[in-house]
């Protein structure tokens, strides 16, 4: 992954907090907000092209859908927020870039149920390359499979990009990284394969596109946008349950999400796959539709 040597508490610039533009470095939290120590928070990741943010609404609709399934309502419209990036954008400049929406509960009680607190919202923008590093966009990426697996519906609210499903999401990162890799699989409770640790996989078999249910996984914005791309390219997609053992019957694989982009896969495990036809024409199918948001 692509390392950005400035930390990001100590930058020029401006952050949307709570409904005005403050200094980068004035946009703080209490350290006993109720986020901080029970992970009630929910966020956006979102990419922009020449000044479009791709897919914006949609993202900002999956934000406030986020906070529901987490228990609170953003006190800011959907309207308001889409406002206030742009206005995140301008502030710093930034014409291609990577968008954070984060809200969370304050500080108001401390405990496992904080049912009367302040909900805050902050957005900030900064340039953001290659999610995976500057030369993987063709030659791909090495994964592996992580100890860790992703807890069925039954166990949380799945479809919230919320920040506590994404502890398991670093640990398994930090250990395949370590190893050598790039981004660690995972499986879901039942061994079928779910994602990566922060994108979405898809698998070419004969021609067609397979792709895991997203039942127990966010069903990305950029996957989503993926498998629209296929249909129009009248390439067959196939949601279904998958088997980590059929990657021995895999000859493409990449992985979608907004900061991964569309990104091909060259090994998982003990699978080797080289980037073909398939997986180039939706890259490049892509590529051209970011720039229009």
């Amino acid at each position: 992954m692509a390392v950005d040597l400035l930390p990001y508490d100590d930058r020029d610039g401006f952050i949307w907090l709570d409904g005005a533009l403050v200094p980068w470095r004035d946009a703080r939290l209490h350290v006993l907000s109720h986020a901080l120590h029970y992970a009630s928070a929910v966020f956006e990741g979102e990419r922009v092209y020449d000044g479009h943010i791709f897919r914006s609404r949609a993202h900002t609709e999956r934000l406030h859908n986020s906070a529901r399934l987490m228990g609170f309502e953003i006190p800011w419209s959907v309207d308001v927020l889409e406002n206030a990036k742009r206005e995140v954008l301008q502030a710093n400049g930034l014409k291609d870039a990577y968008v954070r929406p984060v809200a969370w509960r304050g500080a108001e009680m401390m405990g496992v149920s904080a049912q009367d607190v302040t909900i805050h919202v902050a957005i900030a923008a900064w340039f953001w390359g290659a999610y995976f590093g500057d030369g993987t966009e063709m030659s791909g990426i090495r994964m592996k499979t992580g100890r860790y697996r992703r807890p069925g519906p039954e166990c949380g609210p799945v479809q919230a990009k919320a920040t506590g499903h994404y502890l398991i999401c670093t640990l398994n990162k930090h250990e395949v990284e370590a190893a050598g890799y790039h981004d660690a699989l995972f499986l879901d409770t039942n061994g079928f394969v779910a994602e990566g640790s922060g994108a979405n996989i898809f698998l070419v078999q004969e021609g067609k596109l397979h792709t895991p249910t997203p039942d127990s996984f966010l069903n990305g914005i950029t996957r989503q946008a993926v498998i629209g791309l296929a249909e129009k390219r009248q390439i067959p997609v196939v949601e279904r349950s998958i088997l980590p053992e059929e990657f021995a019957r895999t000859t493409e694989v990449f992985v979608t999400g907004t900061a991964a982009e569309v990104t091909p896969v060259a090994e998982i495990d003990d699978y080797r796959f080289t980037p073909g036809d398939i997986t180039r024409t939706l890259m490049e199918d892509f590529r051209a539709i970011t720039s229009t948001g």
